[in-house]
């Protein structure tokens, strides 16, 4: 068997590593994949049939460029079963912020919460596309993927909706305290799943790093929004949160958009 390393200039986030997932999904060849996304490496363990390998990823137009192919040892995959629960775990507590952010940022009317809410929600389809369809077919993962960056597309629409509406036509400003008690809760939980994510055994790992990064952004996005409500508070006016929720909108589109890439 042989390790072939890539550098993939374009795989900077799960969403790509799921499109290279799939895409080299049913490659008899290959035995296992490994991920390094903070120094965007790709390393495969394959038998002899590495064009095809290289062909199936010039596809993608990552910017995929090999670095080395070497004999590798047998590579026998093991499954950790603290690292998928620590992922769910992760997934929930995406999942119950939304519901709170969601909640909370309609009853206080600011859409930083809401948009954040968003953020939460697009985190967790992103992990429940990995955990969910663990061992489905690539049709499964594909469908999941489709539903999941549509469904992601239509929310963020309907808020970039109403922050033009909220721009223009003016309502009664967003309850500040809210936005910070909200969102400073939302950061505790998300520096909590990262100290539990840093400490994992397997942190080095695609998934891990992956939960990592994610994470690590919905801190600085919890921070934003602190720092609107702080500044509605101040400036006694709305624009803050409806910049910050912008921003966020912004952001989950971004993400939508590569997660519809995995259903083509």
């Amino acid at each position: 068997m042989q390790k072939t390393i890539f550098d993939v200039r374009g795989m900077d986030c799960p969403s790509e590593e799921n499109m290279i997932r799939m895409k080299l999904d049913g490659l008899s060849s290959i035995h296992h994949l490994e991920f390094d996304l903070p120094s965007r490496m790709l390393t495969v363990y394959h038998d002899q049939h590495i064009d095809e390998i290289e062909n199936a990823l010039r596809a993608l137009h990552l910017g995929e460029k090999r670095l080395s192919t070497q004999q590798a040892a047998e590579y026998t995959i093991e499954q950790n079963k603290d690292q998928r629960k620590l992922l769910i775990v992760v997934l929930l507590i995406n999942f119950i912020f939304f519901l709170i952010e969601m909640t909370t940022g309609l009853l206080s009317r600011s859409m930083g919460l809401v948009a954040d809410s968003l953020d939460m929600l697009a985190d967790a389809f992103v992990y429940g596309i990995s955990l969910f369809a663990v061992g489905g077919s690539i049709f499964l993962k594909k469908k999941i993927a489709r539903l999941a960056g549509y469904f992601q597309i239509v929310l963020a629409s309907i808020g970039f909706l109403e922050v033009i509406r909220r721009w223009f036509f003016g309502i009664a400003l967003p309850d500040f305290s809210t936005m910070i008690i909200v969102s400073v809760f939302a950061l505790l939980a998300n520096a909590i799943c990262l100290y539990l994510l840093q400490r994992s055994k397997g942190k080095q790992e695609a998934h891990m790093q992956a939960s990592m990064i994610f994470t690590s952004n919905d801190i600085i996005i919890n921070a934003g929004v602190i720092v609107a409500g702080v500044l509605v508070l101040v400036l006694n006016s709305n624009i803050p949160d409806l910049i910050i929720g912008s921003i966020v909108f912004a952001l989950v589109v971004r993400g939508a958009v590569r997660i519809l890439k995995l259903g083509k």
